[in-house]
């Protein structure tokens, strides 16, 4: 969750400002360490370069997998990796070994956002001495500056929980240890600060951007964070509910004895946080992706609208319309659900963690436990436990026949358990017997693999480079990202560009009916009144479901709030499969512990395809059998040395 990928859109704001250059962000450092503060601001060139600097500090927001500053995938329980813990600080948070003392890579972004901060509050302290500085200029200046503060209060909340807020402060680095030493603001007070903060630069911010500067935040990726902050404010680990009593109870501020998070639950947070995501529906720029539904494609279940979407699904096609933002089909900066995008490496380069070793060049390692094979529906909207006689499941057998349907190759003799799934599925799971084109490259045996993961399979642990880590252990990776044109091996090979969805226009609208859900009351924000309205959240949420080619939600399950939030959080877990949100959901419910005590299961890599490879199996790793269950796992802990800072007003977070 990152923002260095503003820095693409540098170029533009170069020839604005009459300054051109190769190696911008070389001289852009340099600019940095060698210029003094009154030379930033001695004119509207040297402010650019100083403004466009800060994303710098920022990290990629699709880095969450390895090598990170998020705890990311791994920390969530989407992937398992029998990989070194070194490489993947996820794993050791998730084991219980990060402490104040060991960090890892999470220690430095305590201290990163906090010089952030200090550089904002250097712009908005000084802008006025910029004297050629138009209206226009001044407005952008400011509507980033105060995002980009925004942005790094919100970094520091969503993983370290209460911020100490700081203001406008410069937070000279040559004062007195006394000046330091501040208390940190509680839960409630550091979101109201973000969210002001960020609503203060939506006024200043532009709606879009051009199409050569995808990678800037707009007013909407205010709007919409606003939003995220606000549902996260009303769910029950930061409102009151069980899991804040379980999590906060006995954490609260020295001076005042204030709760660090409120242990009173307030029915109007929800209304809130629906406020703020129909805010951004109600913008009216922003709709799913959907790609057309061609002139040979398949009949939809009988259970699925067929009128046109948003309404139902007749005239588009579910597979692509899911899989195309993420695999790099799709035109990134011309996506209506992208609120805010970017183009990311660290995506790219971390597919490759899902290919096959030996003859596709991958590291096969990011195993997907069982529970999220699981947690997709049949091509009908049925559980697995439930099936219909037309899209039947069943645990023994093969399928009889290959089929080419939306687009997606199915070959056949496949295990009957990847049959008939609804489309997400296969957008997102690589499994035994999926099929892996390759296309870009010309080395037809590194091409058109049906990929195996048993121990005869040819992408099982016998068929690695020596390294018996590089086998996925469950027998399932991620194909989210993938195009079938991606090749890491053989001549010609390439691996499109990918750009990874920062917050889209599904996650407002999935925000917007959980947020309605759970009102019990009647509650009226902004002149308009919010309580638990049925046809809105009905109408909302389905437009999710008819996208994926899936029939919506009814009476019988709207009938509930309690039942309809176990369908939400699992249209949580299967639409943003891999994009970093479970992690902070099952945070923000309470479900952590309950997340961390279910053992990682998957199918029995150490069998023979016909003699065992298709039985549910406990994964016997040591990194499966020691997660840590502890509550702690809400938060990472704030470094020892920044605690000893703030002469004993810094709180540590609890368990730590």
């Amino acid at each position: 969750m990152r923002i260095i990928e503003i820095l693409r859109t540098v170029v533009i704001a170069v020839v604005m400002t009459s300054v051109t250059s190769c190696n911008y962000l070389n001289v852009d450092r340099y600019f940095v360490d060698t210029f003094s503060k009154d030379s930033v601001f001695i004119n509207k060139i040297n402010l650019n370069r100083y403004l466009w600097n800060i994303p710098t500090m920022f990290e990629d927001e699709g880095g969450i997998w390895a090598y990170n500053s998020t705890p990311g995938l791994c920390a969530s329980g989407e992937v398992f990796s029998q990989w070194d813990v070194t490489t993947y600080p996820g794993v050791q948070f998730y084991l219980g070994n990060i402490t104040p003392d060991n960090l890892m890579s999470f220690g430095s972004v305590w201290t990163q956002m906090y010089k952030v901060i200090r550089r904002c509050n250097t712009i908005l302290d000084n802008i006025d001495q910029c004297k050629d500085l138009t209206a226009l200029d001044r407005k952008e200046v400011l509507g980033y500056t105060y995002f980009m503060r925004a942005y790094a209060y919100y970094q520091l909340l969503v993983d370290f929980g209460p911020v100490v807020l700081v203001g406008d402060d410069l937070m000279e680095t040559n004062r007195e240890p006394e000046y330091y030493a501040r208390e940190r603001a509680t839960f409630d007070e550091s979101a109201d600060y973000i969210c002001e903060e960020f609503e203060k630069a939506a006024k200043y911010m532009p709606t879009t951007v051009p199409l050569s500067q995808f990678g800037r935040p707009t007013q909407g990726a205010a709007l919409a964070l606003v939003a995220r902050i606000r549902l996260m404010q009303a769910s029950p680990s930061f409102n009151g509910g069980l899991s804040a009593k379980r999590y906060f109870s006995q954490w609260k501020r020295d001076s005042d004895g204030a709760d660090y998070v409120s242990q009173t639950y307030d029915d109007r947070k929800w209304a809130v946080a629906a406020y703020a995501a129909k805010r951004v529906i109600d913008m009216g720029i922003y709709q799913l992706f959907t790609v057309p539904r061609g002139e040979s494609t398949e009949k939809l279940p009988d259970n699925v609208p067929g009128a046109s979407f948003p309404n139902g699904a007749g005239d588009i096609n579910p597979y692509r319309s899911y899989k195309d933002m993420f695999s790099g089909e799709a035109v990134p900066y011309r996506n209506p659900e992208f609120i805010w995008g970017r183009y990311s490496e660290q995506v790219r380069r971390l597919t490759r963690h899902s290919f096959p070793v030996e003859t596709m060049g991958g590291w096969n390692e990011m195993s997907i436990p069982q529970k999220f094979i699981d947690a997709f529906y049949m091509e009908d909207g049925r559980d697995i436990s439930q099936p219909s006689e037309k899209y039947p499941y069943d645990e023994s057998g093969f399928t009889d026949k290959d089929k080419n349907r939306w687009g997606y190759v199915q070959k056949g003799h496949l295990f009957n358990m990847y049959n008939n799934r609804e489309w997400r599925f296969y957008a997102n799971i690589g499994f035994h017997g999926c099929f892996w084109p390759c296309n870009s490259t010309s080395e037809d045996r590194r091409k058109n693999w049906i990929v195996k993961y048993s121990v005869d399979g040819n992408a099982g642990k016998t068929q690695t480079d020596g390294d018996l880590r590089n086998y996925p252990i469950t027998g399932y990776v991620s194909k989210k990202y993938i195009h079938d044109d991606d090749a890491w091996a053989g001549n010609d090979q390439m691996v499109l560009s990918k750009a990874f969805p920062i917050i889209r226009y599904a996650e407002i609208l999935i925000s917007y009916a959980e947020a309605l859900n759970n009102i019990q009351g009647s509650h009226e924000i902004e002149g308009k009144t919010y309580s638990r309205n049925l046809p809105e959240i009905q109408k909302y949420f389905n437009m999710i479901r008819y996208r994926s080619g899936l029939p919506g939600v009814g009476e019988s399950e709207l009938a509930s709030a309690g039942e309809m939030q176990k369908v939400i959080e699992r249209e949580w877990m299967i639409e943003f499969f891999h994009e970093n949100r479970y992690y902070y959901n099952i945070r923000r419910w309470g479900t952590l512990e309950d997340e961390m005590r279910e053992p990682v299961m998957g199918m029995n890599t150490d069998a023979l395809e016909n003699e065992g490879y298709f039985t549910r199996t406990v994964v016997n790793h040591p990194f499966a059998r020691y997660r840590c269950k502890d509550k702690k796992l809400v938060f990472l802990p704030i470094g020892r040395d920044e605690v000893r800072k703030h002469g004993g007003l810094l709180k540590q977070n609890p368990g730590y």
